[in-house]
């Protein structure tokens, strides 16, 4: 079939936008390689100053990781207050980013439908580029300033293009196509924080000297990205529903899909761009407030809890310290290895997403996490009994991340897209972003306190939050493979009638253009 086609058009246009989450997923894993050299810098400046050999024998040890390690047994020490607050500006440059990128992931949308796709994605391109400059002349001025300026501002971009990317990706693919090109947002995530994880090591940008330029380099795919996108086509269903350019639109989709016949496409945007006109302007409020898009609004939210609440971040925390226990000479390798197999098995989900469908794959995924988070937790009791327990481990901290790659992660982010149709959506991808970052922000903040509290048996409680999310997706969630606004509508209305919607209505699901046979 012709709509299964990928032309070279759409492959350019998709390849640019997802360069916007490889910055995302850069500006994730960048920060942690060069920890110590930076805290160093920021302890040379706020507290007691070094001469260089001190400052060269406070840094050369270090092993970059994902995030801090947790060392349950080490010893209680009375609280140095120079400590403290080296400490205080450090975590502020690590969560910086995320209250960026929760801000932000509240305009995407409109920024999207005011400028357009492509301007839009140029536009925050900017913001990119600042907090690069910031970031790479850190070392020449006060270093906790502008990192934290720089690291704030390009949190601020990642939330704008969490919601523009997903958009734009699936809104020029073809239906046969949308979920196989909308996983590549998550790799272009995953394959961002593999690179800042390799590009950080001692011997290549991870250094004293090179720090500043490791951090700045997130600038590099904006400027690619800004002179690809010249060259990208807007999305066809913003300039027919939105501008009503009907003829610029089907240029465009003749661009994107080679020399196949618009008209089932445009058919389908006249009738998308008819309900959407029938509609008011949706905002965020509405989305809950109103019984017609209550049910997918809390589905989609949920998918993107379930992502972030799953317990990937507890894998990271405790990878590093696992190789250890483990006997890995060099542990960081290890930590890079996960990374790797990250990244596998995102390309496997984009085969797998048209094949076996998001619903299954999802499920799937949540259902192997949770053994293996029963899996460490066993690892993790008997660590100091059976030494050999630490290979068990460290199996389940691959096959974890095997499972989330294949759903939990990519899926939630193109899902949501599926669930609304124009008028609706870009609240709603607004409001999914939002509730991303903000759990992210949460998972980040509180994960030390709850593994302390916890002890080894954190990932029991991780395994408990799986089977919920698991049951919730069983009974909750509708399969969108291959399917129109009005069948994913028509699946919602089999799923009708639990807590979520009250009594059946005839108003219940017309967003996603479905038609009541009273």
């Amino acid at each position: 079939m012709t709509e299964d086609k990928f032309t070279g058009t759409l492959l350019l246009a998709v390849f640019t936008a997802v360069l916007g989450s490889f910055q995302f997923g850069y500006n994730l894993g960048v920060i942690n390689a060069p920890q110590q050299i930076i805290v160093a810098h920021y302890r040379h400046l706020l507290v007691v100053p070094l001469d260089e050999d001190e400052l060269h024998n406070s840094t050369e040890m270090h092993v970059p990781t994902l995030q801090p390690t947790i060392n349950y047994e080490e010893e209680e020490t009375d609280p140095d207050p120079s400590t403290a607050i080296v400490t205080m500006f450090w975590s502020l440059s690590v969560s910086i980013f995320a209250v960026g990128g929760m801000i932000a992931s509240f305009f995407g949308g409109w920024l999207g439908d005011k400028l357009g796709r492509i301007k839009g994605m140029l536009a925050a391109n900017s913001l990119s580029l600042i907090g690069a400059v910031l970031m790479a002349i850190a070392k020449f001025g006060p270093s906790h300033i502008l990192i934290i300026s720089g690291r704030f501002i390009s949190g601020l971009y990642c939330g704008l293009v969490s919601g523009l990317v997903p958009m734009y990706v699936g809104e020029i693919s073809p239906t046969s196509l949308r979920g196989a090109l909308g996983t590549l947002h998550q790799l272009a995530i995953v394959t961002g924080i593999l690179v800042s994880q390799v590009i950080g090591l001692d011997f290549i940008l991870g250094n004293d000297d090179m720090w500043p330029v490791l951090l700045g380099l997130s600038g590099a795919p904006a400027v690619l990205q800004c002179l690809l996108l010249f060259f990208c086509p807007e999305s066809p269903r913003y300039l027919y529903i939105k501008l009503g350019e009907e003829s610029k639109a089907k240029t465009n989709l003749k661009r994107l899909r080679g020399d196949c016949d618009p008209t089932k496409d445009i058919t389908e945007m006249k009738k998308e761009k008819e309900e959407a006109s029938s509609e008011k302007k949706v905002s965020m409020i509405q989305l809950f407030t109103m019984a017609s898009y209550r049910q997918p609004i809390l589905v989609a939210l949920m998918l993107h809890m379930a992502q972030q609440f799953s317990g990937i971040n507890g894998i990271f925390y405790y990878s590093t310290s696992i190789f250890y226990t483990a006997g890995v000479g060099q542990p960081v390798y290890a930590t890079i290895g996960v990374g790797v197999v990250n990244t596998i098995f995102t390309i496997i989900s984009v085969f797998l997403v048209e094949r076996a469908g998001r619903r299954s794959l999802f499920l799937v995924g949540l259902s192997g996490m949770l053994v293996c988070a029963v899996a460490m937790t066993v690892g993790l009791v008997l660590l100091h009994q059976f030494s050999w327990m630490s290979y068990v481990s460290m199996t389940a901290i691959f096959l974890f991340v095997s499972f989330f790659e294949i759903g939990p992660g990519p899926i939630p982010w193109f899902m949501v897209a599926e669930f609304f149709s124009q008028g609706p959506r870009p609240a709603a991808i607004a409001m999914a972003a939002f509730c991303n970052w903000t759990c992210n922000f949460i998972v980040a903040l509180s994960f030390q306190y709850i593994a302390d509290f916890c002890g080894p048996y954190v990932f029991a409680l991780f395994a408990v939050i799986l089977l919920g999310f698991t049951l919730f997706t069983f009974f909750k969630v509708p399969e969108t493979k291959g399917k129109s606004f009005e069948e994913i509508a028509a699946e919602f209305r089999k799923m009708r009638g639990g807590s979520f919607t009250g009594p059946k209505t005839a108003v219940e699901l017309e967003y996603l253009g479905a038609k009541e046979n009273a």
